[in-house]
């Protein structure tokens, strides 16, 4: 159903950009998904390169710094990619005209509501990736205010590589029981429903600004590897809680990381599903054995 639109994506390779490049094709859109290789979004040359070959009406960047605890002593890395990267992309678009959509992450808040997190709430990261995250916010709302959209998601897992739940598998073959952190509390997405949803925005008419999206509801991490393993077959008993201090980290954690999406629905956008249901969806995709 191509609409007449050029897309660009960027950081294909990464798991975000893989599902949007695969939801971009099934739905017939025009569309052009580069890899860090062939788009660096720290380097205004690359950038200008690929918007002057692509000629993208809509950017959806899914190129970020997601190494949290390296970035702790890596945080001028961490800044050039999740800050000084979205503000060229911005600024580029700025000139040539376009739309931006941008992803970032509940660690832009300290982790201590009692609320799901309201996209007017205050910001308060507590790690170098949060801070490097919450920069990119700013930069690409001060650069195009009215043609951007910074989207917050949390806890985004799917596909092949790292993620929590393709780690609570394998574990669950390699243990006889796994400890889990039971404190803190999050959002689990899916990244497939979340590339949906992107593209839901990027063709829909919503004023620039931030918004929200997670699959709906909220879990431990600890509940939600127990789901995991009832959904593979194996006994969720054998999942124990723990507190984060057993799993001591560079980087804090939030304790809290629920968001509440309220802000994309009002906007007119679909409502996210349940978080136990697109992990189901998940885990069909690739079954156990």
């Amino acid at each position: 159903m191509s609409d007449g639109r050029r897309w660009l994506v960027t950081g294909a390779n990464g798991q975000l950009g893989g599902f949007l490049a695969d939801r971009l094709r099934l739905d017939n859109r025009d569309f052009a998904a580069l890899t860090r290789d062939e788009l660096d979004i720290t380097s205004a040359a690359s950038i200008d390169a690929a918007l002057r070959d692509v000629r993208p009406s809509v950017v959806i960047n899914a190129a970020a710094y997601t190494a949290v605890d390296r970035a702790e002593v890596d945080e001028d890395r961490a800044r050039l990619v999740n800050a000084t990267g979205p503000q060229l992309l911005a600024e580029a678009l700025a000139e040539r005209g376009g739309r931006l959509i941008h992803v970032s992450t509940d660690y832009v808040f300290d982790g201590t509501a009692d609320h799901p997190y309201k996209i007017d709430d205050p910001t308060g990261p507590q790690s170098a990736y949060g801070r490097t995250k919450l920069a990119g916010e700013q930069a690409v709302r001060a650069a195009l205010p009215e043609r951007s959209h910074v989207v917050r998601t949390a806890w985004v897992y799917g596909g092949p590589g790292a993620n929590f739940v393709n780690t609570m598998r394998r574990l669950e073959g390699e243990r006889e029981t796994v400890q889990v952190v039971a404190d803190q509390i999050g959002s689990p997405t899916f990244a497939a429903d979340l590339a949906a949803g992107l593209v839901e925005l990027a063709g829909a008419d919503v004023p620039g600004g931030l918004l929200h999206y997670v699959n709906a509801g909220q879990a431990s991490w600890f509940e939600l590897t127990r789901e995991i393993f009832r959904l593979i077959g194996a006994d969720p008993a054998r999942v124990q809680p723990v507190d984060s201090a057993a799993f001591p980290r560079p980087a804090k954690r939030p304790a809290w990381s629920v968001l509440s999406t309220r802000s994309w629905t009002a906007a007119g956008l679909g409502a996210p599903q349940p978080w136990p249901d697109a992990l189901a969806r998940a885990i069909a995709l690739d079954p156990p054995g």
